[in-house]
């Protein structure tokens, strides 16, 4: 059984790949565990890996898959950055690359955002990157090109 990895729009990186009893895993560095490597998970490794590695996110101000109450339902945010102080800054949302970036994907992390209330909102498919700013009290969003580096937010 092979493994064909989508190409994505982010830098490759040297991931440690394991077969197991016919399931493919992936190390996640910052969780210190393998995981079942599904498309998402493919493009949420990519996406630390460059958080990391081209951003300079300190890898100990990174929180993945945490929970957090929406509407009484248990969700689960993909990757939330925090500044030194413990403040989330960041929600960032990943999708497998089959999934195409929509106006409602955009609002299903906008929604998740409205309870973590982090100043920047990214919902990537690996393919496609998009990168807000958030005035909470005008409730505006201001899309940017790029992501700067960790230092700058």
């Amino acid at each position: 059984m092979s493994f064909t990895p989508t190409p994505l729009n982010l830098p490759e990186y040297p991931f440690k790949i394991t077969l197991k009893e016919s399931r493919y895993f992936i190390f996640d560095e910052v969780r210190k565990k393998h995981l079942v490597l599904t498309p998402e998970e493919w493009v949420r490794q990519h996406f630390i890996q460059f958080l990391i590695l081209e951003k300079k996110f300190p890898k100990s101000l990174i929180q993945i898959e945490g929970g957090l109450n929406l509407n009484q339902l248990q969700k689960r945010s993909d990757i939330v950055i925090f500044n030194r102080l413990g403040e989330r800054i960041m929600v960032i949302e990943c999708k497998a690359p089959s999934v195409k970036i929509t106006q409602a994907t955009f609002d299903q992390a906008s929604r998740y955002n409205s309870i973590h209330k982090a100043k920047w909102l990214v919902v990537t498919n690996g393919l496609m990157h998009c990168y807000a700013t958030i005035d909470h009290k005008e409730e505006q969003f201001v899309f940017i090109k790029d992501l700067p580096e960790y230092q700058f937010l």
